[in-house]
């Protein structure tokens, strides 16, 4: 039973480490740096500030 332990304690550290070395890789630094944007960028969604405003009239 100690060795099924120790395996999956492997196993998951390995599966860590390799997605904190695909995470912090050079290659997906303009990948994340445009998901970083996306909350910004206005133009493809609806402006939701209409119904609070709406509202704020009532």
């Amino acid at each position: 039973m100690t060795q099924f332990h120790i395996f999956w304690t492997l196993l998951l550290m390995a599966i860590f480490i390799g997605i904190f070395v695909w995470a912090w890789s050079g290659r997906r630094t303009a990948d994340f740096e445009e998901a970083s944007r996306l909350p910004l960028d206005s133009e493809d969604y609806p402006n939701t500030n209409n119904s609070k405003q709406e509202e704020d009239h009532a």
